[in-house]
């Protein structure tokens, strides 16, 4: 029935029935929260809101609009960013941080929906305005979904792929009815994830051009002034129109907030201790523990915090390109991985400050370790489940550990053992294959860090024979390298939420493998493993989402396309001590926008 709805609605007859209005919706479950709630538990309700806050972050911008092609490397941030809060333009809806993905009313104030999730209604706020004043409309979405699908960037470029069609309701709804290229995630997406625009005030003609206009936005705040490239300042609207409504109230609490751009990190973080930048997250474990002995540490007035945000740990790894021959073969891949000496990289480089991590949803009810697959999963899996690994299905898999030496002669063996299995020898101290080809590749990184890394792995393949080649290259070169699929051996990060979704089809569907600026740099294309992905997508309730994501973690490691490497399970943060925040954090940890001036409080 569902693929019939736009034929129906073309030939003029009625929309599926809708149920009554809904103040939130969650991907799988019920929300959290109450019609009647007051705030997000995380923000602090009574907050004095006053004072200012100093953003550093490294990169440039030479315009105010993110959402076109001419902005991906030089960013505006600020004015459509989730780190510091949405401070110019909105979506309809707010995600709530401390729910694994559950929105709340913003520009609209209510959803209405039918059980397929085929269609969605958005009831906007009467009360929402732009910054001139002037009403945000039905017309304003329908003219931003159309504007952002003809010139802007993906992926807002994409947003009406799903959508069969658009139709404003009354005074304050729009309507949007979807097609068969639409998942029960994707209205979560349109809701979150794609900025309004006023049509009055936007320039359509100039639209893909870069500028440095002050926009009209609905958001908490203007751009009061700007040095290009170098600094944005952002003052609070006191005619904001969504300062009382749940989801806002306890954020945005700064009357001022300057986001200052750098080039280097080092000079981002020098700038940073000299007091012009008041707040510095650090993701460098030895950074975090030997820098910070200058005198504002010693005296007060910076101060390090812990955050334990409860997501998965997500994936860093080097990724095989199973494009190339030379990984084709799964027992390659899993010696390959194997051979990595996490222990000494961990000793060595990095204080011993890191965890090895063994799962895409590592730390979650998400993660299949130590978990035995049940009757859903093995109904997902089929016939493939004969194929794994047995410690991967019964969920005790895990990463054998090292002696830290850098050479562990038993998991060595293993590896020998294998390589020999996937058709690869010692002959004349290289491993080759029947041909007397060498095995061997090369490993592209970006980063010093990165590169540490990689000569301790190649370090550890030359005594069993392997030739891992290290290629350090600019950032232009990397980019386009990695779009284009051009290398043996990547660096990357997979990040994980407690809500994956769509992302996933471009990071190890089929469909991602060949298409050039996908996310599939493993170049994986395996129908179970798109079973797997269909599975999460269309599941209904909780417990068949993670049986879903639990059997598609299972796939992921035993496929063995990437050397697992390491994650932090905190969030180290260092700020003046004049910035403060509430009590509780929530489920994905730390959130600047609930932060605020203690300054002020008296």
């Amino acid at each position: 029935m569902r693929r019939l709805i736009p034929l129906l609605v073309l030939a003029g007859m009625s929309w599926p029935a809708a149920a009554e209005p809904l103040h939130a919706i969650a991907m799988h479950g019920e929300p959290a929260l109450p019609a009647n709630y007051t705030h997000f538990p995380y923000a602090e309700p009574d907050v004095k809101k006053g004072g200012s806050v100093r953003y550093g972050v490294v990169g440039t911008f030479d315009s105010l609009n993110p959402f076109i092609l001419k902005s991906m490397r030089t960013t505006a941030r600020g004015m459509w960013d989730p780190q510091f809060g949405h401070l110019v333009f909105e979506p309809l809806m707010q995600r709530s941080a401390d729910e694994p993905f559950t929105l709340y009313g913003l520009l609209a104030q209510s959803v209405e929906m039918d059980e397929e999730r085929s269609v969605i209604q958005f009831n906007l706020n009467p009360d929402a305005k732009w910054s001139d004043g002037q009403p945000v409309t039905p017309d304003d979405v329908i003219f931003t979904m159309e504007l952002l699908r003809d010139k802007g960037r993906t992926p807002f470029s994409n947003r009406l792929t799903p959508v069969a069609r658009m139709e404003k309701v009354g005074t304050h709804s729009v309507k949007f009815v979807f097609n068969e290229k639409s998942d029960r995630e994707f209205p979560l997406i349109l809701a979150t994830a794609t900025p309004i625009l006023p049509k009055h005030a936007t320039d359509v003609a100039a639209f893909e051009q870069s500028s440095l206009a002050i926009p009209v936005g609905s958001g908490p705040y203007r751009v009061k002034s700007l040095t290009p490239g170098e600094r944005i300042v952002f003052e609070r609207n006191p005619d904001y129109w969504g300062k009382d409504i749940p989801a806002k109230v306890g954020f945005d609490n700064y009357d001022r907030i300057s986001v200052e751009y750098f080039l280097q990190e080092n000079t981002l973080f020098e700038a940073f201790k000299k007091g012009v930048v008041d707040i510095y997250p650090d993701g460098s474990p030895t950074h975090w523990a030997r820098a910070y002995d200058f005198p504002d540490v010693q005296n007060g007035a910076v101060i390090k915090d812990t955050f334990r945000p409860e997501v998965p740990t997500g994936m860093l790894g080097f990724v095989f390109n199973t494009r190339r021959p030379v990984f084709a073969d799964p027992n390659v891949r899993e010696a390959l991985a194997l051979a990595f000496d996490f222990e000494w990289a961990n000793r060595n480089l990095f204080e011993g400050a890191y965890t090895r991590t063994e799962s895409f949803w590592q730390n979650s009810s998400l993660s299949s370790l130590g978990k035995p697959a049940d009757p859903r999963e093995l109904a997902i899996l089929g016939d493939a489940k004969d194929a794994l690994d047995p410690t991967v299905l019964d969920g005790s898999y895990r990463i054998p550990k090292t002696d830290a030496s850098g050479g562990d002669r038993k998991i060595l063996r293993r590896v020998v053992e294998l390589l020999k299995e996937g058709g690869y020898t010692i002959k004349g101290g290289r491993m080759s294959d029947g041909s007397g080809t060498p095995l061997r590749f090369e490993i592209m990184t970006q980063t010093q860090d990165q590169e540490k890394l990689a000569i301790a792995y190649q370090r550890t393949l030359r005594m069993i024979g392997v030739e891992a080649t290290i290629r350090t290259v600019d950032d232009a070169q990397y980019q386009a390298r990695s779009g284009t699929f051009d290398y043996d051996v990547i660096v990357k990060s997979y990040p994980s939420s407690l809500s994956p979704g769509i992302e996933q089809v471009g990071r190890w569907g089929s469909v991602s493998r060949d298409r050039e600026g996908s996310n599939n740099f493993a170049g994986v294309a395996d129908p179970t493993i798109d079973r797997a992905i269909e599975a999460m997508l269309s599941a209904r309730s909780r417990e068949e989402f993670e049986a879903a994501v639990r059997a598609y973690d299972r796939l992921l490691i035993a496929g063995h396309y990437l050397v697992p490497l390491y994650h932090v399970p905190e969030q180290w943060v260092a700020r003046r001590s004049y910035i403060g925040y509430p009590d509780k954090t929530p489920l994905y940890g730390y959130q600047l926008p609930v932060w605020f001036d203690k300054r002020v409080q008296d």
